[in-house]
């Protein structure tokens, strides 16, 4: 009998001390940090690119929209990627597929740096993919695990993802020179970040062992209403296309704003910083609009803000863009960061639950990132065919126009 004591009280220990270690992994501090190093690599592997996109197409003889493609292709996946993350988070839990994610963006920014074409392609795919998993199971997780708070975290998670690009983007020249190993390096660099986010995702995916997974906290039970087919709802097909639209004028300035400049006679290193503080700005926009539209029953005077702020600066780079440069790129950040805010905002406040949120977040960036994609293709093909940036620029102030449309919609307070 004593044994049998001695074991039982044994077993409890072990339990409360397992207990205790699942206790402080799943310490939201240590989710707060996990959440904002994997959002720091969520547009840093895009952004640190075009600063250096002159070098790497002379490096392997790439025309206009063949350049293109280096920015093209992972945005591509991260619409394809997206398509399959909802399921991933299903089967494995958001904690497991963002881990995995974030080691697969290190190997895809790896794979950049081989000496072939394909393997700078082939490498982007990489990334696109890993991308689109960090995109597309945040929102749900954020409304999984911190419900009272969704819109305060999708501000904070945003911002660190736009902090980075900011980040990326202005020390792609510098790093550069001081690495010594031209472009290769300088994109490699970025592969420790995605590396250091893993690790400090890993207490993450050890807790998540301890439960039954990620359907257990976030599939409703057998009373509750039946799922939401998004894909059938006029509202979630207004937030998917004000996402696509966003985004598409946000991918044309990450693909070709520094070359914007230069082709109008400014320095690389300055189209560089120039770039760098249009992704600075971002940050006041992507930290201030999640914050006031979680606040606000429709926030349709928010979407009319961001879009008129990104058309005027569109506006701006077409009549005189080296002249008015910093203005304009402050005012297309504001619009942008707000913009950006915005869309993933309403992914979460249009959205009644964490697997709702998870489906519109999968549907929004699969559809929104394939029409993006289309963005830095068109715009570099119609620059080699017209030797200007003028038509461009103008199609995408139709973008800006259409993005307003939807927007007004998908802003109403309702629910998918």
């Amino acid at each position: 009998m004593p044994l049998l004591v001695d074991a039982e009280a044994g077993v409890r220990q072990t339990a409360a001390g397992t207990a205790a270690r699942r206790a402080l992994l799943a310490h939201p501090a240590l989710l707060l940090v996990g959440i904002v190093l994997a959002s720091l690599n969520m547009r840093v592997a895009l952004a640190s690119v075009a600063p250096l996109v002159d070098e790497i197409s002379a490096a392997f003889g790439l025309s206009s929209t063949a350049s293109s493609l280096v920015t093209s292709v992972p945005v591509l996946f991260l619409g394809v990627g997206a398509l399959v993350a909802p399921w991933l988070g299903r089967r494995f839990g958001a904690e497991r597929v963002l881990f995995a994610a974030l080691l697969l963006l290190a190997v895809g920014i790896l794979v950049r740096l081989l000496p072939s074409a394909s393997a700078l392609y082939g490498g982007g795919v990489l990334v696109g993919t890993a991308i689109a998993l960090l995109n597309v199971l945040m929102p749900g997780l954020i409304k999984r695990d911190f419900p009272d708070r969704a819109a305060a975290m999708t501000s904070v998670y945003t911002s660190a993802m736009i902090a980075g690009a900011t980040v990326a983007a202005a020390s792609a020249v510098p790093l550069e020179k001081a690495l010594g190993g031209g472009w290769q390096a300088s994109l490699g660099f970025w592969s420790l970040l995605a590396a250091v986010a893993a690790v400090a995702w890993l207490p993450q995916v050890l807790i998540a062992r301890g439960r039954t997974g990620h359907e257990a906290r976030a599939v409703p039970s057998a009373g509750a209403a039946r799922p939401v087919n998004v894909w059938r709802s006029a509202l979630a097909w207004q937030v998917t296309l004000f996402m696509g639209l966003q985004s598409l004028w946000s991918y044309v300035l990450i693909a070709w704003m520094p070359t914007i400049f230069s082709d109008h006679g400014m320095d690389r290193s300055t189209a560089g910083v120039i770039f760098a503080f249009n992704n600075l700005i971002q940050v006041i926009g992507a930290f201030a609009v999640p914050l006031i539209a979680g606040r606000m029953k429709s926030q349709r005077p928010l979407i009319v803000l961001v879009t008129s702020l990104v058309a005027a600066g569109y506006a701006g780079l077409l009549v005189a863009p080296v002249e008015g440069a910093w203005f304009w790129s402050a005012v297309l950040g504001i619009g942008q960061g707000g913009a950006v805010g915005m869309a993933l905002t309403l992914i979460v406040l249009r959205a009644g639950d964490a697997v709702t949120a998870m489906k519109l977040s999968g549907m929004a960036q699969t559809v929104g990132y394939l029409l993006a994609a289309v963005g830095p293709l068109a715009a570099g093909a119609l620059y080699q065919a017209t030797g200007t940036w003028t038509l461009p620029i103008c199609a995408v102030l139709a973008v800006c126009a259409a993005a307003l449309g939807v927007g007004l919609l998908a802003a109403r307070d309702r629910a998918v």
